[in-house]
C-alpha cells in the first residue's frame, strides 16, 4: 500500500496554529464590548464599568459596556452566546446564570457549554433591607411581622429566577413566611421603589445598597453570607439569627462565547486578574462590601458546575417557578 501524504494537512494544522498565535500576540487591536445583563446603575454595572476602566488602562483599548437587561439575565447572555468567538465580545454573568440552567424550561441557548467561563470578577453578600416605615427593627422582628400578616408584606423581585429572588424564596422557605414577589427590571429600580416605599423589603447587594443604607434611607437587617462580612460589621447574618442553613454570596463572573481561542481567552485572564489586583480596584471595591475573587478559567469553569449543582438544590427545594 502506497503511504499516505501527510505532509499538506501538517502545513495546514501549522498554518491554522501560526495564525492563532499571530492573533492573540496582537490582541486585542481594537475596542471591546461587554455585555452587562443589567440596566445602568445596580451592582452589576458598577463592578462591569469599574474593571473595565482598568482593562482599558492596561491594553489600551477601551471597553464598550452595553447594558441588555431582562428575563433574569436571558436576553444579554443569549446576546453574547451569538456573538463572535473572537474576543471582542464578553459578558458580565452572576449566579442568576447557574439558577438558569435549573429553573428555564427551555433556554435560548444550550447551557453553559455555549460559553467559556474566564474569571470571576468580585463576590459580595447579599443584605435584606426595608423602608424605615417597616416596624421591623431586626430580621425576628420581620419574621414575626411576615407570619402574623401572610402575604401583606412585598420584596422587589428582579424576575423570576434572578439570584435575589431566588435568595429570597429560599429565606422564605426556611422562615416559613410569605412575602410577595414584586418584579422590577434591575436593581436600580428595585432600590428606588424601597427608598420610596413602593415595596417594605428588598434584598440587595451591598455594591449598590450601601449608600442608602448609610444614609437611613433604608435599614438592613441582615447580610446573606454565613459570617459577617468587613464591609458592615455591625450587620448579623441570617445564619446567626435562626437560620443556619442559609448562605448566599453573590458573585460577578466573566464568559466568552464558546469557540474563542484558548490563547485569548488566557490573555484576557490576564488582563482582567491583572485589573482585579490593582490596589486602586481593591481598594474601591473594599468601600462598597466586595471582594475582588480573580480565579483561572480552569477554576473558574469548576466552580460554575459546582454552584449550577448547589442552585438546582434550591430551586427543587423551594419548588420555584420560572414565571
Amino acid at each position: 500500500m502506497k503511504p499516505r501524504n501527510f505532509r499538506p494537512y501538517v502545513r495546514a494544522v501549522l498554518f491554522f496554529t501560526l495564525a492563532s498565535l499571530a492573533h492573540a500576540q496582537s490582541y486585542p487591536s481594537k475596542p471591546l464590548r461587554l455585555i452587562v445583563p443589567y440596566p445602568p446603575g445596580g451592582g452589576t454595572d458598577i463592578v462591569a464599568r469599574a474593571v473595565a476602566q482598568k482593562v482599558f488602562e492596561n491594553s489600551s483599548q477601551p471597553v464598550v459596556i452595553e447594558n441588555k437587561p431582562g428575563a433574569s439575565e436571558l436576553i444579554g447572555t443569549d446576546a453574547l452566546a451569538k456573538s463572535a468567538p473572537d474576543g471582542y465580545t464578553m459578558g458580565l454573568v452572576t449566579n442568576t446564570f447557574s439558577i438558569n440552567e435549573t429553573l428555564q424550561r427551555k433556554l435560548p441557548y444550550k447551557g453553559i457549554h455555549d460559553f467559556i467561563p474566564v474569571t470571576m470578577l468580585v463576590a459580595t453578600p447579599f443584605a435584606i433591607v426595608v423602608h424605615p416605615s417597616v416596624p421591623a427593627q431586626t430580621l425576628q422582628e420581620l419574621v414575626a411581622l411576615a407570619r402574623s400578616k401572610p402575604a401583606s408584606l412585598n420584596y422587589a423581585s428582579l424576575g423570576p429566577g434572578s439570584i435575589h429572588q431566588m435568595s429570597m424564596e429560599w429565606f422564605k422557605h426556611l422562615a416559613k413566611v410569605d412575602i410577595v414577589a414584586i418584579p422590577y427590571k434591575g436593581l436600580a429600580p428595585a432600590l428606588t421603589a424601597g427608598i420610596a416605599g413602593e415595596v417594605q423589603v428588598v434584598i440587595t447587594g451591598l455594591t449598590a445598597g450601601m449608600t442608602h443604607i448609610k444614609s437611613g434611607k433604608l435599614r438592613a437587617l441582615a447580610v446573606t453570607t454565613a459570617k459577617r462580612t468587613a464591609a458592615a460589621p455591625d450587620i448579623p447574618t441570617v445564619a446567626e439569627v435562626g437560620f443556619p442553613d442559609y448562605d448566599v454570596m453573590t458573585w460577578y463572573g466573566i464568559l466568552l462565547p464558546a469557540g474563542t481561542s484558548p490563547d485569548i481567552v488566557a490573555k484576557l485572564g490576564t488582563e482582567l486578574t491583572k485589573a482585579l489586583n490593582a490596589p486602586e480596584v481593591k481598594e474601591r471595591f473594599k468601600t462598597i462590601g466586595v471582594e475582588t475573587a480573580p480565579m483561572s478559567p480552569t477554576a473558574f469553569a469548576e466552580f460554575m458546575r459546582s454552584d449550577i449543582q448547589s442552585w438546582a438544590r434550591i430551586v427543587k427545594l423551594t419548588g420555584a417557578r420560572p414565571d
